[in-house]
């Protein structure tokens, strides 16, 4: 077998003997196929499945961990929450509209597949500077992207009637020619009716639903397992075509199915099509699996078996069905207006047989195309560059002037305010909304009319975070934060953190160096989840996020994107991010004593321009303390927001950009320590908290009781100001709309 029709395939010539051993014979080009999109590193984890062991899976609130389609988590007696976090990154550089959008409606299905209705959506973005449009060799301009990737999110969500309720958007010239475009659902059910991907018994019916197959997507899965070239341009046939308005039937006809008890299991069409979902159910649920291809509704004439098994078209779904009522569900099918089929049925051969009209296809053992994928322990060495980035000497630093370093970093894409972005997405569709995007982590109700009818007084708060740079910095420690700043984000809402989702962005996994970030981030942020009892409950590994060039290889910073979910015993009782009134004190409590490091910040990196220093180590035990602290003070609590990138002085400003109205402060910070290292760092754990005078002596009293450091650092005023001493000494004296200004506006003007 020639090696260059293995590599279309996504094969090494390794893999094809491997093949050939397993099903003793040289496979048909069909065959060949299904093993290409199985094997690839988006279905099979080849790469990192050794490492995602570390991972704590189990609480007694979990009921369904990683292995689905999604992971499920008890909020009370009788209802659940369902999520996942997936990456369309590949996808959305070749065709950043489709790519991102098809990235919302797959994540959309696997949340629809366990039983739950979709209720909200977050993304996590990372693209290039915006600033170097026009000076980058071979690598795309970032603007364009940007804007067709947020329509895209927007015109899927908002068509299907999923609100995009929050998410994170970074701006980093690493990302330039591969961003990253991870998308989060979370769904509602009742705990006891939960579906998985698997059929009960030898003869149910595989009934396909849905939007009808083209040859959008052939190769998808293995696209999005190869690094970007110059050449990218010729994948873009690889990049499925989305259509909510088919999503939302499908949504309904699925719940209705499902409450009816008319189907036994689900599976959503993702990658590798109809012969990756065909061969999971026959896998999860130890059968085999008989296919017809010619009963497949096609949308394109002259397609092949080859094509109609690997398409990747979208807004289709995979039913387990009785015989006795597969009528029932064409009808109900029919009645919302979509294609539907039966596509084959579950035998007891343990394998993947393919007919066409008539002739077998395919004849495959399940057992190789799903369990024998090869599993890799790649070569592992510590990065070069890791020493020459820890001995930055922050003293060495010149000291700027303030004012001009806070207005640097407030206008840097990073920082600034992301309302260009979210202000083109529905937020609101279904009127749980409780905090909108701006919050440090959204707030929903759970309340629901039909399928499922939902009444609980319980919420949930949900928030992203992935800092690439601490990562890139220290991969062990830069884990654990990135788990810690997500599940920090949920806490300070009031809310009890019950578990997270992870994206696991990387670079090419056959570069020793980075397979080293990668297991030592995933240890790190192992050990996070287990000290803080949030285990990870589902998630998605992308590799190969490496941009070749003709002179050089440029991966992305090590990018883990983690998506926390806690519940609120009352939605009502939630912490706003904001400052809630002229008059009230503003403290910060946490590491306020700690020495201020500006390694990783973006101070460091928009001031000086520079990426690096040495990130030091996260106090697991103080996030224990603050969790803590908060949830006995909550009802003191008026606002609370964590100190993370654009440090201190950014986290004391932003809760006074309230939607209706700016408040002015004066800040008095006592210090023994650099002015800008205090107003900068973000790193040490702290939250900046504020309440009313009045009690200020009992959230003294409960932070020493829970040995929790405090300190009062300013106060909330009416007059269009901000003052900033430190140690009595007046540093900073402007007009707070000025900052406002600059943080709400920057963004838009780039993208104008």
């Amino acid at each position: 077998m020639e090696e260059r029709f293995l590599k279309a395939h996504g094969l090494t010539l390794q893999e094809y003997r491997r093949i050939v051993e397993l099903i003793r014979r040289e496979p048909n080009e069909v065959e060949l196929g299904v093993f290409g999109a199985l094997w690839s590193e988006h279905c099979s984890y080849k790469s990192s499945k050794p490492f995602l062991k570390v991972f704590p899976t189990t609480a007694e609130w979990v009921i369904q961990g990683p292995g689905e389609n999604a992971g499920v988590v008890e909020i009370d007696d009788k209802y659940a929450v369902a999520f996942k976090i997936e990456s369309h990154n590949h996808p959305s550089y070749i065709e950043p509209f489709h790519g991102a959008a098809t990235g919302v409606g797959g994540i959309i299905r696997d949340i629809l597949s366990m039983g739950a209705r979709p209720i909200a959506l977050f993304d996590s973005l990372r693209f290039g500077d915006i600033r170097k449009d026009g000076s980058r060799k071979g690598i795309k301009d970032t603007k364009p992207i940007v804007k067709r990737v947020v329509e895209g999110i927007g015109f899927y969500g908002n068509c299907i009637g999923v609100p995009t309720v929050g998410g994170e958007a970074v701006f980093d010239e690493v990302y330039a020619g591969n961003p990253l475009v991870n998308a989060f659902c979370i769904g509602v059910l009742e705990k006891d009716k939960m579906f998985r991907a698997r059929a009960t018994k030898v003869g149910q019916k595989m009934v396909m639903v849905g939007s009808s197959t083209g040859r959008d997507g052939i190769h998808g899965a293995t696209m999005a397992s190869a690094e970007f070239s110059e050449e990218t341009e010729s994948k873009r046939p690889n990049v499925q075509i989305g259509d909510p308005f088919f999503g939302k039937r499908l949504i309904e006809c699925t719940l209705e199915v499902m409450d009816k008890g008319l189907i036994e299991g689900c599976q959503d069409f993702g990658a590798a099509g109809l012969a990756g979902s065909t061969s999971e159910f026959g896998a999860k649920s130890k059968m085999g699996v008989r296919v017809y291809l010619e009963n497949v509704p096609l949308r394109e004439e002259g397609m092949t078996p080859y094509e109609i098994l690997l398409s990747e078209s979208q807004e289709r779904m995979l039913y387990a069905v009785n015989e006795e009522n597969v009528e029932e569900v064409l009808k109900i099918a029919k009645k919302h207006g979509l294609e539907a089929a039966v596509i084959g049925e579950t035998t007891d051969t343990g394998k993947m047989e393919v007919f066409y009209k008539g002739e077998k296809v395919a004849d495959l053992p399940i057992s190789a195309i799903v369990d024998d994928a090869p599993v890799y322990n790649r070569p592992r060495k510590e990065p070069s560059y890791l020493q020459e980035v820890k001995s930055f000497n922050q003293d060495t630093l010149p000291q700027p002037d303030l004012l001009e370093a806070v207005k640097k970093v407030l206008s840097s894409p990073t920082v600034a305010k992301k309302s260009w972005i979210y202000s083109q997405y529905d937020h609101e569709v279904g009127t749980n909304t409780v905090f909108k995007p701006g919050h440090d982590a959204a707030v929903l109700r759970l309340k629901w009319a039909v399928r499922p009818e939902v009444k609980t007084q319980k919420g949930i708060a949900i928030s992203s975070d992935g800092n690439g740079k601490y990562v890139y910095l220290d991969p062990y420690e830069g884990g654990k934060r990135v788990v810690v700043e997500a599940v920090r984000n949920v806490y300070i809402t009031g809310a009890k953190p019950l578990a997270i989702t992870d994206c696991l962005n990387w670079g090419n996994p056959e570069n020793p160096e980075i397979m080293w970030q990668f297991e030592q981030a995933t240890k790190g942020m192992a050990d996070a989840c287990k000290t803080l009892n949030v285990p990870v409950i589902s998630g998605n590994v992308s590799l190969y996020n490496e941009t070749v060039l003709s002179d050089k290889r440029v991966n992305i910073y090590p990018t883990p994107i983690v998506v926390a979910v806690g519940v609120l015993d009352k939605v009502e009782e939630a912490i706003p991010s904001f400052y809630e009134k002229e008059g009230d004190l503003i403290a910060i409590v946490g590491q306020v004593n700690e020495k201020p490091n500006i390694a990783g910040s973006e101070y460091l990196q928009e001031v000086f321009g520079i990426v690096a220093g040495d990130i030091g180590k996260v106090d697991l035990q103080t996030e224990l303390k603050l969790m803590e602290f908060i949830q006995k003070g909550k009802s003191l609590i008026k606002s609370a927001h964590d100190v993370s990138d654009g440090g201190l002085i950014t986290a004391l400003l932003e809760p006074a950009f309230k939607e209706e109205k700016t408040l002015g402060l004066d800040v008095d910070l006592q210090t023994s320590y650099r002015p800008d290292f205090e107003l900068f760092d973000q790193l040490r754990s702290v939250v900046v908290i504020s309440f009313q005078e009045k009690d200020l002596e009992k959230l003294q009293a409960l932070a020493k009781e829970l040995e929790v450091d405090f300190k009062l650092v300013g106060k909330t005023k009416q007059e269009d100001n901000l003052t900033v001493k430190i140690n009595g000494k007046e540093v900073i004296n402007t007009p707070i709309s000025e900052l406002r200004k600059l943080y709400e506006n920057t963004l838009g003007d780039f993208l104008k």
